[in-house]
């Protein structure tokens, strides 16, 4: 291939005018990328407006459990509402927001619709649950209980006391009933879980038919200290 002679002028000029035509090619190559980088230009912004503000919707908040009070369920079999009544006077959560007065009412709620037994309910069930300055104590550790029942049964002395009782002493119906478990706790001790076990007792009279459809509580026994 021949060399072009450079000295010449006409020689000179076609290769000034070749590379100036290679230049504008790339230029106009370089804009047309840039056009498809970035797409066509938006006509939102004119008059030299800046962007409004983005706003982004808030993400739904996370779910969350409100407590709830035990709820004693109702049964016209006397064991059967028995064991209903002991399972919920035995829950209870120091974390819930609850206060014993709480959880009374919720046993309070099924007892003896005459009223007559009122007073002396409310002074038993007090009897199973932490006082008001023991509850504020336990809720430090989030002190939470449960019941496992283990055996029920109408006791022999209730047979008795059924037999000897005066005519009229006693509403039809009326029933006592034993009940043997294990008392659960747990609770966080130094931010450690603890739990602990305790074996109980104690017997719950009720009423049921033909009193009443549905059996109602009248008393508790002393804790530990059941018929037999």
């Amino acid at each position: 291939m021949k060399t072009p002679d450079l000295s010449e002028p006409r020689t000179r000029r076609r290769l000034i005018a070749a590379l100036i035509a290679a230049v504008v090619v790339l230029v106009l190559a370089g804009v047309g990328v840039y056009g498809l980088i970035t797409g066509p230009p938006s006509h939102d912004n004119d008059e030299g407006e800046t962007p409004g503000p983005v706003v982004t919707a808030p993400s739904d908040p996370a779910p969350t459990t409100t407590p709830r009070l035990p709820v004693v369920r109702t049964s016209d079999d006397p064991q059967t509402f028995a064991r209903n009544v002991a399972t919920v006077l035995f829950e209870w959560d120091t974390a819930s927001g609850f206060m014993p007065l709480d959880y009374t009412s919720v046993v309070l709620d099924v007892g003896d619709p005459t009223g007559q037994e009122q007073a002396g309910l409310a002074s038993d069930i007090a009897a199973y649950l932490p006082s008001r300055d023991a509850w504020l104590e336990l809720r430090q550790y989030a002190t939470a209980q449960h019941l496992t029942i283990d055996n029920t049964f109408i006791p022999d002395s209730w047979t008795t006391a059924v037999e000897q009782a005066q005519p009229g002493q006693l509403a039809e119906g009326t029933v006592a009933v034993t009940i043997e478990g294990t008392r659960h706790r747990k609770g966080l001790w130094n931010d450690e879980p603890v739990t602990s076990e305790h074996a109980v007792a104690f017997t719950v009279f009720v009423v049921c038919g033909p009193t009443y459809e549905t059996c109602h509580l009248l008393r508790l026994s002393q804790l530990d200290n059941p018929l037999q």
